[in-house]
C-alpha cells in the first residue's frame, strides 16, 4: 500500500489560519536563496507573519553572483510594500563552508547528494539563527521551484528543527500556481532571474544543457 503524503501547503495554511484565529503574528526568519524565488513566498506570507530575510547562499558561483542576487533581494523587499515588517539580513559570502560540505560530492547530478547537503548546510545555519535571535518559526524558499524536491527539503527542515530546538514551517510553496506567480512578480519588479540554480556544478551542467540544445538546434536547421 502506497504510502500518503504530506500535503505540506495544506498544513501550511492551517498553521497559518490557527494563528490568525489566536490573533498571532509570529517572528519567521525566512532563508531565500533569490529574489524572484522570495517574491511570491514573501506576497504569500507577510500578511501573517514579520519576515526576516536571510540571505545564506555559500554555494553561488561566482562572486559576482552573490553580490548580484544580494542586491536583488535587497531592491525587492524596499520596494514591496508588505502589512508586516519586512527585513533583511545577508549572512555573508562562506563558499569554502559549502565546497568543504560538498566534498566528495562533485560528480553528483543536479537532485542528487550534493544538493541535500547544500540545504542541511543552509538549513542549518538558518535554523541556529533562528534560535539565536527569538524567532518564533524558520522557513525556506527553496520548495518554490518545480525542479526541487519539496519532500526532503521540508524533511532537512525538520532535522535542523530539532537539532536547533526552534520550529519549522514546512512548505510547498509551488502549489497554489506559487511558481508561476514568482515569475509575475519578477516581470513586474523587473527582476534579475539566473538561469542556473547557484553553485559552480549547476551552472556547468545548465551550460552543456543550452548548448546541446543550440547544436540540435542547428543541426534541424541544416537538414
Amino acid at each position: 500500500m502506497a504510502e500518503n503524503k504530506i500535503n505540506y501547503q495544506k498544513e501550511m495554511d492551517k498553521l497559518i489560519l490557527k494563528n490568525s484565529i489566536d490573533g498571532c503574528v509570529p517572528k519567521l526568519l525566512l532563508h531565500s536563496c533569490c529574489a524572484p524565488c522570495s517574491s511570491y513566498v514573501i506576497e504569500y506570507l507577510s500578511d501573517f507573519f514579520e519576515i526576516t530575510v536571510f540571505y545564506y547562499n555559500p554555494n553561488l558561483y561566482p562572486d559576482s553572483e552573490y553580490l548580484l542576487r544580494s542586491r536583488e533581494q535587497k531592491r525587492f523587499i524596499s520596494e514591496f510594500k508588505s502589512k508586516h515588517p519586512l527585513s533583511f539580513v545577508d549572512a555573508g559570502f562562506e563558499p569554502d563552508e559549502f565546497y568543504t560540505a560538498v566534498s566528495g560530492l562533485e560528480s553528483e547530478p543536479e537532485g542528487g547528494g550534493r544538493c541535500e547537503e547544500c540545504f542541511k548546510l543552509r538549513l542549518s545555519k538558518t535554523a541556529d539563527t533562528a534560535k539565536r535571535g527569538g524567532f518564533d518559526y524558520f522557513a525556506t524558499t527553496l520548495t518554490i521551484s518545480p525542479l526541487k524536491n519539496a519532500e526532503l527539503i521540508n524533511k532537512v527542515g525538520e532535522e535542523q528543527a530539532k537539532k536547533h530546538g526552534v520550529k519549522y514551517l514546512a512548505s510547498d510553496f509551488k502549489k497554489k500556481n506559487g511558481f508561476k506567480r514568482s515569475t509575475e512578480l519578477s516581470r513586474e519588479y523587473k527582476l534579475y532571474r539566473q538561469y542556473y540554480c547557484g553553485c559552480v556544478f549547476s551552472k556547468a551542467q545548465r551550460d552543456m544543457e543550452i548548448q546541446a540544445m543550440a547544436r540540435g538546434d542547428k543541426l534541424r536547421r541544416s537538414r
